[in-house]
Protein backbone atom coordinates (compact mmCIF):
# COMPACT_ATOMS: atom_id res chain seq x y z
CA UNK A 1 0.00 0.00 0.00
CA UNK A 2 1.47 3.31 -0.78
CA UNK A 3 1.07 6.49 1.09
CA UNK A 4 0.31 9.83 0.28
CA UNK A 5 1.65 13.58 0.57
CA UNK A 6 -0.60 16.09 1.16
CA UNK A 7 1.10 19.63 0.18
CA UNK A 8 -0.69 23.14 1.77
CA UNK A 9 1.12 26.62 1.58
CA UNK A 10 -1.28 27.30 4.92
CA UNK A 11 -1.11 25.94 8.56
CA UNK A 12 -4.14 22.53 8.62
CA UNK A 13 -6.18 23.52 11.55
CA UNK A 14 -7.56 20.45 11.78
CA UNK A 15 -8.70 16.89 9.88
CA UNK A 16 -11.27 17.72 8.38
CA UNK A 17 -9.60 20.83 6.40
CA UNK A 18 -6.74 18.53 5.45
CA UNK A 19 -8.63 16.69 3.84
CA UNK A 20 -9.77 19.09 2.31
CA UNK A 21 -6.79 20.93 1.12
CA UNK A 22 -5.19 18.51 -0.32
CA UNK A 23 -4.81 15.55 -3.37
CA UNK A 24 -2.69 11.91 -3.29
CA UNK A 25 0.77 11.38 -4.63
CA UNK A 26 2.52 8.09 -4.10
CA UNK A 27 5.34 7.71 -2.27
CA UNK A 28 7.47 5.12 -1.60
CA UNK A 29 5.14 3.10 1.24
CA UNK A 30 3.96 -0.39 1.67
CA UNK A 31 1.83 -1.76 3.92
CA UNK A 32 0.49 -0.97 7.03
CA UNK A 33 4.02 1.13 7.98
CA UNK A 34 4.00 4.56 6.19
CA UNK A 35 6.53 6.07 4.25
CA UNK A 36 7.15 9.85 2.72
CA UNK A 37 8.88 12.08 1.10
CA UNK A 38 10.88 13.83 3.71
CA UNK A 39 10.58 16.96 2.35
CA UNK A 40 11.43 20.69 3.73
CA UNK A 41 8.65 20.99 6.45
CA UNK A 42 7.81 24.79 5.31
CA UNK A 43 5.38 23.98 2.74
CA UNK A 44 4.83 20.17 3.38
CA UNK A 45 2.17 18.71 5.67
CA UNK A 46 2.10 14.86 5.65
CA UNK A 47 -0.39 12.91 5.98
CA UNK A 48 -0.93 8.83 4.73
CA UNK A 49 -3.55 7.36 3.69
CA UNK A 50 -3.22 3.77 2.20
CA UNK A 51 -4.17 3.32 -1.67
CA UNK A 52 -3.77 0.05 -3.93
CA UNK A 53 -0.74 -0.16 -5.85
CA UNK A 54 0.38 -3.66 -7.85
CA UNK A 55 4.11 -3.34 -7.35
CA UNK A 56 5.46 -2.75 -3.95
CA UNK A 57 8.79 -0.64 -3.70
CA UNK A 58 8.77 -0.27 -0.27
CA UNK A 59 8.05 -2.23 2.45
CA UNK A 60 10.17 -0.92 5.14
CA UNK A 61 9.78 1.95 7.75
CA UNK A 62 11.58 5.14 6.77
CA UNK A 63 15.00 5.26 8.08
CA UNK A 64 15.74 9.20 8.29
CA UNK A 65 18.78 10.50 7.12
CA UNK A 66 21.19 13.25 8.74
CA UNK A 67 22.72 15.34 7.08
CA UNK A 68 26.38 15.22 7.56
CA UNK A 69 26.17 13.08 10.71
CA UNK A 70 29.73 12.80 13.63
CA UNK A 71 30.79 9.33 13.38
CA UNK A 72 29.37 7.35 16.59
CA UNK A 73 31.09 7.67 19.82
CA UNK A 74 32.86 10.74 18.48
CA UNK A 75 31.62 13.23 21.34
CA UNK A 76 34.67 15.59 20.08
CA UNK A 77 33.72 15.77 16.69
CA UNK A 78 31.40 18.29 15.94
CA UNK A 79 30.41 17.80 11.92
CA UNK A 80 31.96 15.21 9.21
CA UNK A 81 31.81 18.03 5.82
CA UNK A 82 32.14 16.51 2.30
CA UNK A 83 36.11 15.28 1.44
CA UNK A 84 35.58 16.65 -1.91
CA UNK A 85 33.96 20.10 -2.47
CA UNK A 86 31.78 20.86 -5.69
CA UNK A 87 32.65 23.27 -8.12
CA UNK A 88 30.58 26.04 -8.45
CA UNK A 89 27.78 26.06 -11.34
CA UNK A 90 26.40 29.30 -12.31
CA UNK A 91 22.56 29.58 -13.47
CA UNK A 92 23.64 30.18 -17.08
CA UNK A 93 26.17 27.24 -17.36
CA UNK A 94 23.51 24.46 -16.30
CA UNK A 95 21.07 25.90 -18.24
CA UNK A 96 22.85 25.81 -20.91
CA UNK A 97 23.41 21.93 -20.83
CA UNK A 98 22.41 20.45 -24.09
CA UNK A 99 21.69 16.39 -24.73
CA UNK A 100 24.44 15.38 -27.15
CA UNK A 101 25.98 11.70 -28.56
CA UNK A 102 28.92 10.94 -29.49
CA UNK A 103 29.29 8.76 -33.01
CA UNK A 104 30.44 4.93 -32.32
CA UNK A 105 32.88 4.62 -35.22
CA UNK A 106 34.97 2.29 -33.59
CA UNK A 107 34.45 -1.80 -32.79
CA UNK A 108 34.92 -0.59 -29.31
CA UNK A 109 32.76 2.63 -29.51
CA UNK A 110 30.35 0.10 -31.08
CA UNK A 111 30.18 -2.76 -28.20
CA UNK A 112 30.03 -0.22 -26.02
CA UNK A 113 26.83 1.68 -26.92
CA UNK A 114 24.88 -1.80 -27.93
CA UNK A 115 25.95 -2.81 -24.13
CA UNK A 116 24.94 0.58 -22.79
CA UNK A 117 21.36 0.69 -25.00
CA UNK A 118 21.26 -2.96 -23.39
CA UNK A 119 21.35 -1.80 -19.75
CA UNK A 120 19.07 1.28 -20.82
CA UNK A 121 16.37 -0.97 -21.73
CA UNK A 122 16.71 -3.65 -18.66
CA UNK A 123 16.92 -0.18 -16.42
CA UNK A 124 13.32 1.11 -17.75
CA UNK A 125 11.69 -1.78 -17.59
CA UNK A 126 12.33 -2.88 -14.24
CA UNK A 127 11.55 0.90 -12.61
CA UNK A 128 8.54 1.28 -15.22
CA UNK A 129 9.76 4.35 -17.08
CA UNK A 130 8.07 6.36 -19.83
CA UNK A 131 8.14 9.41 -21.35
CA UNK A 132 6.08 11.49 -23.63
CA UNK A 133 8.48 12.67 -26.33
CA UNK A 134 5.98 15.56 -26.44
CA UNK A 135 6.97 16.73 -23.00
CA UNK A 136 10.13 16.79 -24.18
CA UNK A 137 9.91 19.30 -27.11
CA UNK A 138 7.79 21.79 -25.07
CA UNK A 139 4.25 20.57 -24.93
CA UNK A 140 3.11 22.56 -22.00
CA UNK A 141 -0.76 21.07 -22.16
CA UNK A 142 -0.53 17.80 -18.93
CA UNK A 143 -3.64 16.42 -20.26
CA UNK A 144 -2.46 16.20 -24.16
CA UNK A 145 1.36 15.64 -22.70
CA UNK A 146 1.52 12.49 -20.77
CA UNK A 147 1.59 8.69 -22.06
CA UNK A 148 1.37 5.84 -19.68
CA UNK A 149 3.71 2.98 -19.73
CA UNK A 150 3.15 -0.52 -19.06
CA UNK A 151 3.54 0.52 -15.31
CA UNK A 152 1.18 3.60 -15.97
CA UNK A 153 2.36 7.91 -16.41
CA UNK A 154 5.56 9.06 -14.17
CA UNK A 155 4.42 10.97 -11.35
CA UNK A 156 6.40 12.15 -8.49
CA UNK A 157 6.67 8.72 -7.29
CA UNK A 158 8.48 6.92 -9.95
CA UNK A 159 10.58 9.74 -11.07
CA UNK A 160 12.34 9.05 -7.42
CA UNK A 161 11.90 5.05 -8.61
CA UNK A 162 14.42 6.10 -11.28
CA UNK A 163 16.51 8.09 -9.93
CA UNK A 164 17.35 6.26 -7.01
CA UNK A 165 18.07 3.24 -9.28
CA UNK A 166 19.89 5.55 -11.97
CA UNK A 167 22.41 7.03 -9.29
CA UNK A 168 23.05 3.52 -7.79
CA UNK A 169 24.12 2.23 -10.92
CA UNK A 170 25.95 5.34 -11.94
CA UNK A 171 28.15 5.11 -8.66
CA UNK A 172 29.63 2.00 -9.35
CA UNK A 173 32.41 2.54 -12.36
CA UNK A 174 34.07 5.35 -11.24
CA UNK A 175 34.92 3.09 -8.00
CA UNK A 176 35.87 0.00 -10.06
CA UNK A 177 38.40 1.95 -12.69
CA UNK A 178 39.76 4.18 -9.72
CA UNK A 179 40.47 0.98 -7.65
CA UNK A 180 42.00 -0.79 -10.63
CA UNK A 181 44.39 2.12 -11.44
CA UNK A 182 45.22 2.37 -8.11
CA UNK A 183 46.48 -1.43 -8.09
CA UNK A 184 48.10 -0.99 -11.55
CA UNK A 185 50.23 1.98 -10.28
CA UNK A 186 51.14 0.07 -6.68
CA UNK A 187 51.78 -3.24 -9.26
CA UNK A 188 53.67 -1.43 -11.57
CA UNK A 189 55.41 0.81 -9.81
CA UNK A 190 54.61 3.93 -11.98
CA UNK A 191 52.43 6.85 -11.61
CA UNK A 192 48.72 6.77 -12.76
CA UNK A 193 48.80 10.44 -13.87
CA UNK A 194 45.97 11.95 -11.89
CA UNK A 195 43.55 9.65 -13.52
CA UNK A 196 42.63 7.86 -9.93
CA UNK A 197 41.42 11.43 -8.28
CA UNK A 198 39.40 12.25 -10.96
CA UNK A 199 37.57 8.79 -11.19
CA UNK A 200 36.89 8.50 -7.22
CA UNK A 201 35.91 12.11 -7.14
CA UNK A 202 32.99 11.03 -9.95
CA UNK A 203 31.52 8.39 -8.34
CA UNK A 204 31.77 10.19 -4.80
CA UNK A 205 29.43 12.46 -6.94
CA UNK A 206 27.04 10.00 -7.82
CA UNK A 207 26.92 8.28 -4.11
CA UNK A 208 25.86 12.30 -3.14
CA UNK A 209 22.90 12.25 -5.96
CA UNK A 210 21.53 9.14 -3.92
CA UNK A 211 22.29 10.38 -0.79
CA UNK A 212 20.01 13.59 -1.77
CA UNK A 213 17.22 11.35 -2.95
CA UNK A 214 17.63 9.07 -0.61
CA UNK A 215 16.09 12.38 1.88
CA UNK A 216 13.11 12.21 -0.76
CA UNK A 217 12.10 9.15 -0.32
CA UNK A 218 13.57 5.52 0.88
CA UNK A 219 13.01 2.12 -1.60
CA UNK A 220 11.83 -0.66 0.48
CA UNK A 221 12.89 -4.59 1.26
CA UNK A 222 11.76 -4.80 -3.14
CA UNK A 223 13.87 -2.25 -4.80
CA UNK A 224 16.37 -3.25 -1.96
CA UNK A 225 17.27 -6.59 -3.09
CA UNK A 226 16.84 -5.44 -7.21
CA UNK A 227 19.87 -3.22 -6.14
CA UNK A 228 21.92 -5.80 -4.32
CA UNK A 229 21.31 -8.32 -7.19
CA UNK A 230 22.47 -5.39 -9.79
CA UNK A 231 25.36 -4.30 -7.94
CA UNK A 232 26.38 -7.77 -7.41
CA UNK A 233 26.20 -8.43 -11.74
CA UNK A 234 27.28 -5.05 -12.11
CA UNK A 235 30.49 -4.31 -10.34
CA UNK A 236 32.09 -8.13 -11.45
CA UNK A 237 31.33 -7.23 -15.15
CA UNK A 238 32.93 -4.00 -15.00
CA UNK A 239 35.30 -5.07 -13.07
CA UNK A 240 36.56 -7.51 -15.61
CA UNK A 241 35.56 -5.61 -19.02
CA UNK A 242 37.95 -3.00 -17.29
CA UNK A 243 40.82 -5.23 -16.91
CA UNK A 244 40.24 -5.97 -20.52
CA UNK A 245 39.53 -3.04 -22.37
CA UNK A 246 39.42 0.43 -20.29
CA UNK A 247 38.80 2.28 -23.41
CA UNK A 248 35.63 0.31 -23.83
CA UNK A 249 34.59 0.89 -20.53
CA UNK A 250 35.31 4.71 -20.13
CA UNK A 251 32.90 5.07 -23.58
CA UNK A 252 30.65 2.80 -22.62
CA UNK A 253 30.20 5.05 -19.47
CA UNK A 254 30.18 8.12 -21.86
CA UNK A 255 27.44 6.87 -23.29
CA UNK A 256 25.32 6.00 -19.96
CA UNK A 257 26.17 9.56 -18.71
CA UNK A 258 24.26 10.73 -22.29
CA UNK A 259 21.38 8.82 -21.27
CA UNK A 260 21.29 10.39 -17.85
CA UNK A 261 21.42 14.00 -18.85
CA UNK A 262 18.55 13.02 -21.87
CA UNK A 263 16.60 11.19 -18.81
CA UNK A 264 17.14 14.41 -16.18
CA UNK A 265 16.47 17.00 -19.36
CA UNK A 266 12.67 15.04 -19.16
CA UNK A 267 12.89 15.06 -15.65
CA UNK A 268 12.68 19.24 -16.16
CA UNK A 269 10.38 19.24 -18.93
CA UNK A 270 7.28 17.37 -16.61
CA UNK A 271 8.04 19.77 -14.49
CA UNK A 272 7.43 22.31 -16.83
CA UNK A 273 4.60 20.69 -18.40
CA UNK A 274 3.25 20.60 -14.75
CA UNK A 275 3.15 17.22 -14.58
CA UNK A 276 4.95 16.83 -11.65
CA UNK A 277 2.88 19.40 -8.86
CA UNK A 278 4.14 18.07 -5.94
CA UNK A 279 7.84 18.80 -6.80
CA UNK A 280 7.40 22.71 -7.89
CA UNK A 281 6.53 23.35 -4.43
CA UNK A 282 8.89 21.56 -2.62
CA UNK A 283 12.51 22.66 -1.53
CA UNK A 284 15.66 20.54 -2.30
CA UNK A 285 16.59 18.72 0.90
CA UNK A 286 19.96 20.06 3.49
CA UNK A 287 22.00 17.84 2.36
CA UNK A 288 21.70 19.03 -1.08
CA UNK A 289 21.66 22.54 -0.63
CA UNK A 290 24.96 22.30 1.27
CA UNK A 291 26.54 20.33 -0.93
CA UNK A 292 25.77 22.23 -4.10
CA UNK A 293 26.18 25.36 -2.54
CA UNK A 294 22.68 26.16 -3.67
CA UNK A 295 21.71 29.93 -3.38
CA UNK A 296 19.04 31.44 -1.51
CA UNK A 297 15.70 31.43 -4.24
CA UNK A 298 17.14 28.77 -5.86
CA UNK A 299 16.68 25.72 -3.68
CA UNK A 300 13.89 23.90 -5.57
CA UNK A 301 13.44 20.73 -6.86
CA UNK A 302 14.00 21.83 -10.50
CA UNK A 303 16.88 23.96 -9.08
CA UNK A 304 18.22 20.75 -7.88
CA UNK A 305 17.67 18.79 -10.88
CA UNK A 306 19.57 21.17 -12.94
CA UNK A 307 23.06 20.28 -10.81
CA UNK A 308 22.51 16.69 -11.15
CA UNK A 309 22.14 17.16 -14.64
CA UNK A 310 24.86 19.21 -14.90
CA UNK A 311 27.16 16.68 -13.25
CA UNK A 312 26.08 14.31 -15.31
CA UNK A 313 26.80 15.91 -18.39
CA UNK A 314 30.33 16.80 -16.93
CA UNK A 315 30.32 12.96 -16.23
CA UNK A 316 29.80 12.45 -19.99
CA UNK A 317 32.97 14.30 -20.95
CA UNK A 318 35.15 13.35 -18.28
CA UNK A 319 34.43 9.76 -19.93
CA UNK A 320 34.63 10.83 -23.21
CA UNK A 321 37.34 12.49 -23.14
CA UNK A 322 39.71 9.62 -20.84
CA UNK A 323 37.99 7.35 -23.46
CA UNK A 324 40.26 8.85 -26.30
CA UNK A 325 43.11 9.01 -24.82
CA UNK A 326 46.16 6.58 -24.34
CA UNK A 327 44.85 4.60 -21.39
CA UNK A 328 48.92 3.82 -19.49
CA UNK A 329 50.74 6.76 -20.51
CA UNK A 330 48.19 10.01 -20.89
CA UNK A 331 47.96 12.42 -18.22
CA UNK A 332 44.34 13.44 -17.03
CA UNK A 333 43.72 16.67 -18.71
CA UNK A 334 41.28 17.86 -16.16
CA UNK A 335 43.86 18.12 -13.48
CA UNK A 336 46.39 19.37 -15.81
CA UNK A 337 47.89 22.50 -15.51
CA UNK A 338 48.01 24.18 -19.43
CA UNK A 339 51.11 26.46 -20.58
CA UNK A 340 48.48 28.44 -23.35
CA UNK A 341 46.04 29.41 -20.28
CA UNK A 342 44.54 31.49 -23.47
CA UNK A 343 43.06 28.56 -25.05
CA UNK A 344 40.21 26.18 -24.21
CA UNK A 345 40.74 23.28 -21.55
CA UNK A 346 38.97 20.71 -19.54
CA UNK A 347 38.68 21.60 -16.80
CA UNK A 348 36.83 20.47 -13.06
CA UNK A 349 34.41 22.78 -13.76
CA UNK A 350 31.78 22.84 -16.79
CA UNK A 351 32.64 26.55 -17.92
CA UNK A 352 34.45 24.61 -20.99
CA UNK A 353 32.24 21.81 -21.30
CA UNK A 354 32.23 19.13 -24.20
CA UNK A 355 29.30 17.27 -24.71
CA UNK A 356 31.21 14.52 -26.52
CA UNK A 357 34.34 15.08 -25.26
CA UNK A 358 37.67 16.42 -26.34
CA UNK A 359 40.20 14.58 -28.63
CA UNK A 360 43.72 13.69 -27.57
CA UNK A 361 45.29 16.11 -30.26
CA UNK A 362 43.35 19.00 -28.60
CA UNK A 363 44.70 18.12 -24.89
CA UNK A 364 47.61 16.60 -25.08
Amino acid sequence: MYGTIRITKTPLSSKASAAKLTQAAQTFCYGAKPLSFALRPSTAAFQHNAVSSKRPFSSTARTQLDVFPPPANAPNIKVTPPAWHHPVYTEKQMNDITIAHRAATTLSDKVALTMMRLLRMGMDFFTGYSHDHAVSRGTKNPAAARRAGWYGPMDERKWLIRCVFLESVAGVPGMVAASLRHLHSIRRLERDNGWIETLLEEAYNERMHLLTFLKMAEPGRFMRAMLLGAQGVWYNALFFSYLLSPRTCHRFVGYLEEEAVITYTRFLAEIDAGNLPLFEKTQAPEIAVRYWNMPEGKQGIRDLILYIRADEAKHREVNHTLGNLAQREDPNPFVSEYKDEARRHPGKGIENIKGTGWEREDVI
